[in-house]
């Protein structure tokens, strides 16, 4: 199972839908949840803290997680594919977690299994959603030697 973790609600219509094509498509692999927490509007400081103990209610103990994070590693989207099987082959759940405006806190990180970046820009949050998605789509796609548009 996929299971998205992401700060803040989506709220244009076009992003929802395009979620929407997406977890169609992606459930005719595996299953997925998408959780949306609240984007909490404090100082930094707090606002890391209180991000981080919403994200904490939706972590388990059997899930390999993944943060996004410009730090983290960039990969190509083959690399992307192998690593989602390889990780299917030991962890039954996966779960990706897409910080708020100011990132993730350090102990979300210090929990992660794997650092993930895209690129070094910065993207909205609801785009970056819809991109996750999309790779997630391509890298199952890739998976069981289907073809897909490059």
């Amino acid at each position: 199972m996929i299971k998205i973790i992401a700060v803040g609600k989506l709220k244009e219509k076009y992003l929802i839908d395009a979620l929407n094509e997406y977890k169609k498509r992606i459930t005719k692999y595996t299953k997925i949840n998408i959780i949306e927490i609240p984007d909490e509007n404090y100082d930094i400081t707090k606002t890391l803290i209180e991000e981080k103990n919403h994200i904490l209610r939706y972590i388990s103990d059997k899930d390999y997680i993944i943060t996004l994070d410009i730090e983290g590693k960039n990969i190509s989207s083959v690399d992307f594919s192998n690593k989602i099987n390889e990780i299917s082959i030991h962890n039954s759940d996966i779960c990706f977690i897409i910080g708020g405006s100011y990132g993730l806190h350090e102990d979300i990180k210090n929990k992660s299994n794997f650092s993930l970046s895209f690129s070094k820009m910065t993207f909205p949050h609801q785009l970056f959603r819809i991109m996750l998605l999309e790779q997630i789509y391509r890298a199952y796609k890739i998976i069981n030697n289907e073809t897909y548009h490059k």
